[in-house]
């Protein structure tokens, strides 16, 4: 794009899988769009660095809300996604014997009362018994984050009303005349261009609040975690996953299409966390590149936290046999955010919050792939 002066009917900033959504959305419905991206490749932070699951709402036995909206949406994502869908696995959920916060029974009822179907299963030969109050065969399946990531960078790219505005940020903005005027700096040269724009949405994740102040609108409330997911293979367990609940546990099942398996745990996922609304830690001290206000990639990260994976794959053995092994074969770091309320019952709503009327502001916060649709529930032009 030229550094000059262009009229948009959105700007989106934000180039992940929500950002994205959202401005091939607005464009298959005759709206011009800016789609500005701090980083030169799309679709490289927490759009990949996930467990992949696609969540039917077995996760969150105390928070019903959530697992309701996980399963609405579920069946439209598969559909849309179905050559990036992983359903031929087994997929199993565990009740850990010793501290978990839902016993089988709650469990059950939870399942039973949201319409999921959950089977108990009394005797498998991959698990240990021993660690496990109970252990249920469930339908739940995974999507390949990197498949899905290359799909929609194909369609965004080919789509003449987006344009894509990397190494970009926003500098500065202000309302004027119903419209957004906002300058933006461009990484590479520290040059700068201005834009306008009827409508503004921001869906940089774990970077929302530092988006938010730009534009004068308040913050939402966050906590954010440096977290680290751990793919290991292994030879006795290929298409299988296993959720142990509820509570400090672990999870590993397939990384959607591919022969590795993605591993994280409640325990030792989150390295640091911030309670700032914008995600402050003391290894930005070591690199000048990010910031609270402008995160960087952590993978590429030198001052990234030391992996967790023995920690890992020492938890989650506890729940299988011992002649099963898992074998470490990389990690993926980045910087996960949640809403502070969270805590309370480990829920992980969707959040489309209309910050600013006029001109309007949007402020997408969401955690869960299958939310993307929520934004068309909301917007307006």
């Amino acid at each position: 794009m030229s550094k000059h002066t262009a009229a948009y009917d959105f700007l989106i900033v934000g180039g992940g899988i929500f950002g994205i959504y959202a401005a091939l959305y607005l464009a298959e419905r005759g709206q011009r769009i800016a789609l500005v991206e701090r980083e030169a490749v799309l679709l490289k932070k927490a759009s990949i660095v996930n467990q992949a699951r696609l969540h039917s709402g077995y996760h969150y036995p105390r928070s019903v809300a959530t697992a309701i909206m996980s399963d609405e949406n579920k069946a439209r994502f598969t559909a849309d996604h179905q050559p990036f869908i992983n359903s031929t696995f087994e997929k199993y959920y565990a009740i850990d014997r010793f501290g978990s916060l839902t016993d089988a029974s709650q469990f059950e009822r939870f399942c039973d009362y949201i319409g999921i179907p959950c089977k108990r299963v009394l005797d498998h030969p991959l698990f240990n018994y021993h660690r496990m109050e109970a252990l249920y065969a469930t339908e739940e399946h995974s999507f390949d984050p990197i498949l899905i990531a290359q799909y929609y960078e194909t369609k965004v790219k080919a789509n003449d009303s987006v344009d894509l505005i990397m190494t970009s940020t926003v500098a500065e903005a202000q309302a004027e005349n119903d419209n957004w005027k906002i300058r933006l700096q461009h990484l590479t040269d520290n040059s700068h261009s201005t834009i306008r724009a009827t409508q503004v949405i921001n869906a940089t994740y774990a970077g929302s609040n530092a988006i938010n102040r730009l534009f004068g609108v308040r913050d939402i409330n966050l906590q954010h975690e440096i977290s680290e997911m751990v793919f290991v293979t292994s030879p006795q367990v290929k298409q299988l996953g296993l959720t142990v609940m509820d509570g400090q546990f672990g999870s590993i099942m397939p990384y959607g299409l591919s022969d590795v398996l993605s591993l994280s745990s409640v325990a030792y996922t989150h390295h640091k966390v911030s309670y700032n609304n914008l995600p402050t830690f003391d290894c930005q001290d070591q690199n000048p590149d990010c910031h609270p206000d402008l995160l960087s990639i952590c993978n590429h990260c030198p001052a990234r936290p030391p992996s967790n994976y023995r920690k890992m794959i020492s938890q989650i053995c506890q729940y299988f046999s011992e002649e099963v092994r898992f074998d470490y074969f990389f990690s993926m770091f980045t910087v996960k955010s949640k809403l502070k309320a969270s805590y309370i019952d480990d829920g992980r709503p969707t959040e489309i919050s209309i910050l600013n009327e006029n001109p309007r502001f949007y402020c997408i916060f969401a955690g869960k792939v299958n939310s993307i649709y929520e934004i068309e529930k909301v917007v307006s032009f």
